[in-house]
């Protein structure tokens, strides 16, 4: 998503700068690389850290807000759609032991000079990730995907999606609002998802998140065609709906409609309206051609005989 590097043409990366974030580039490429792949916990422990130097140096280049960094791989880089910051996260993974996110947000600034805020991810550390607004400095990390902004009395809301894989069994995905604060501070979080319209009461979420099993190919995403937020609803394989790693998709879909400054949430997103009439409520209506049956459980006699006759066999005799 690069709509930040489009919408910027005022501000140019000189050509001499424009060589130096190359060469950045080149050396960041490889650092994720082995971030990723390196066998040795320590290998990957130093290549973080070596790539967040080198990370923090290159945002230094005058206006390299505008650089996209595509070469990059396994490092999302989201600009917001109205092109004001872009959030940059990874992942940090030491085998069987645990997986960190790392995070900033880069600020756009009228004279292309850096304006960062790191993100420090306490998650392994939260009991309860849900209940509460939070800043950069206890950010509840996530390698986000998508980023959408809403708008509420003149001010910008941007959703943010993300995923947590760093459980052992377990995936989580997380769905929460950024905003600023009037400093300017970035906020993680707040009283934005509403589930009055449920049947079944549910307490109050600060940001929103879906675990399930690890194995399970789970979505969660906003629909522009639709206008709303589309996630997978999820049921337990073994009867076991606390249990996050038995949880997987069956089929439907549930959603958030954001009204009045809110996500209102939405238990069943498509409604499908089945033909009940003379057929079995426990099996619906399957389409059937031709049945030799009728509705009242009735052989019809011609149908049988021409039946028997397509497959070479005799007739029913009369008695």
């Amino acid at each position: 998503m690069l709509l930040g590097f489009h919408s910027v043409e005022a501000q140019k990366i000189s050509a001499a700068d424009n060589r130096l974030l190359r060469a950045k580039e080149d050396s960041l490429k490889d650092l994720a690389r082995h971030i990723y792949t390196d066998t040795l916990a320590s290998g990957r422990l130093r290549s973080d850290s070596q790539f967040v130097k080198t990370l923090i140096r290159a945002l230094q280049v005058k206006n390299s807000f505008q650089f996209p960094f595509q070469e990059v791989l396994g490092v999302s880089k989201l600009y917001a759609p109205d092109s004001t910051f872009r959030i940059i996260t990874w992942q940090m993974t030491i085998p069987t032991v645990q997986a960190r996110k790392r995070g900033a947000i880069q600020m756009r600034t009228a004279d292309g000079s850096l304006k960062l805020y790191p993100l420090r991810d306490v998650t392994e550390f939260t009991e309860f990730a849900e209940d509460s607004v939070r800043d950069r400095s206890n950010w509840i990390g996530a390698v986000y995907y998508n980023l959408i902004k809403t708008t509420w009395e003149g001010k910008p809301y941007y959703t943010l999606f993300g995923i947590d894989d760093r459980g052992f069994s377990v995936k989580r995905k997380w769905i929460e609002v950024l905003h600023f604060d009037q400093a300017g501070e970035p906020k993680f979080g707040g009283n934005f998802f509403d589930f009055s319209q449920d049947t079944v009461a549910r307490k109050p979420h600060e940001r929103f998140q879906l675990a399930y099993k690890r194995e399970a190919n789970v979505a969660a995403n906003w629909d522009e065609d639709q206008k709303l937020i589309l996630f997978d609803h999820l049921i337990s394989e073994s009867g076991q709906p606390d249990l996050p790693y038995t949880l997987v998709p069956d089929g439907d879909s549930e959603g958030f409609k954001w009204e009045k400054g809110r996500w209102v949430h939405i238990d069943k997103v498509f409604h499908y309206k089945v033909d009940m009439s003379d057929a079995d409520p426990l099996l619906g209506k399957p389409p059937v051609g031709d049945p030799i049956l009728d509705a009242k459980g009735n052989i019809n006699e011609g149908k049988l005989d021409q039946r028997s006759e397509k497959n070479g066999l005799p007739k029913k005799k009369d008695e």
